[in-house]
């Protein structure tokens, strides 16, 4: 039974399901295998250079997927953009910084336009430099973000009523997940957790195991992952990933700045070998409900039976006078 929302309409999928583009997992092939599905795939350009993304484009073939990028590495280096909007993708996401400069590109290149907020105020401002889809993350998801929990964040955006298709993100782990945000009023969900262990993913195979195994109460939010790889992060966002030893020991990055020569080499040793003691397992609160690595197209098929099946059962439960 399909699910039919103003994001499937618009996006012409079959699911109301995006994949997140998460750096170092959302490569070509799992974001064509999401759109195969019926979802709508985005190739992660994170920290990667113009021919890393295009190499990673072409890994999706002629499969329809978009490409999300780090708002502030932009205005470091638009290159990858420039080349990225030369291949017409039929989407854009962008996240983490200051995006009217690019929105105009963006959308006359026809791209649609995805911006990620974490507050309304950000959803007020997407709104106006002309986003098409605002995808509202919690606190609850994976990597990079801020601090308010996901449902009343997107209970005020949606009743804002900006006239932007509502994502929603953070901790959409299962159907039931995917059924709430629906019911809370969003068009569609982004998952990016939920994908980690998929059999397309671009992540370590080790570290799919430890996401196996691990729960949401493992997880934390620290800068001490960016001190640690060297990446200077903006104010305001911090990331979520796996409380490991290294964020147990460091705890942020203020500590980490006392790391010797001796503990960061162990951490990029780490980081090559898979040591995923030491070495960031990027993963949200929602990697409790990961239990096994299986296609994405079958990660997306059980996402929308449990959704059914629990709508279905919550029209079960009403009884009308």
């Amino acid at each position: 039974m399909p699910i039919v929302t103003r994001f499937t309409r618009s996006a012409l999928i079959k699911t109301p399901i995006a994949l997140a583009p998460m750096a170092g997992v959302s490569g070509g092939a799992l974001a064509a295998a999401v759109t195969q599905a019926g979802g709508l795939g985005f190739v992660a350009a994170g920290y990667s250079d113009a021919s890393q993304v295009l190499e990673q484009l072409g890994l999706a073939g002629d499969t329809p997927v978009g490409v999300g990028f780090l708002t502030w590495r932009l205005s470091e280096d638009s290159s990858a953009l420039d080349a990225v909007l030369e291949r017409k993708p039929p989407a854009v996401f962008l996240s983490f910084g200051d995006a009217s400069q690019y929105a105009s590109r963006i959308k006359s290149s026809g791209a649609t336009l995805y911006l990620q907020v974490q507050t309304l105020s950000a959803a007020q401002q997407a709104a106006e430099i002309g986003a098409d889809v605002i995808v509202v993350q919690g606190s609850e998801a994976g990597g990079h973000g801020a601090r308010r929990a996901l449902g009343p964040l997107l209970r005020e955006i949606v009743c804002a009523d900006l006239g932007a298709i509502v994502l929603a993100a953070g901790g959409i782990g299962d159907g039931q997940s995917l059924a709430s945000a629906l019911m809370l009023g969003a068009d569609g969900v982004v998952c990016g957790t939920a994908f980690y262990a998929a059999s397309e993913a671009l992540s370590h195979r080790r570290a799919k195991q430890r996401a196996i195994d691990v729960d949401g109460d493992s997880t934390s939010r620290s800068d001490v992952f960016d001190a640690a790889r060297g990446v200077s992060w903006p104010d305001g966002w911090s990331l979520r990933a796996y409380q490991n030893e290294l964020v147990m020991r460091w705890n942020d990055a203020a500590n980490y700045a006392l790391a010797t020569e001796e503990d960061r080499f162990a951490f990029a040793q780490a980081v090559v070998e898979g040591n995923f003691d030491i070495a960031p397992l990027i993963v949200g609160e929602g990697i409790g409900l990961v239990t096994r690595t299986e296609p994405a197209g079958e990660t997306i098929d059980r996402l929308m039976a449990e959704a059914v099946a629990s709508i279905r059962k919550g029209q079960a439960m009403l009884r009308f006078l």
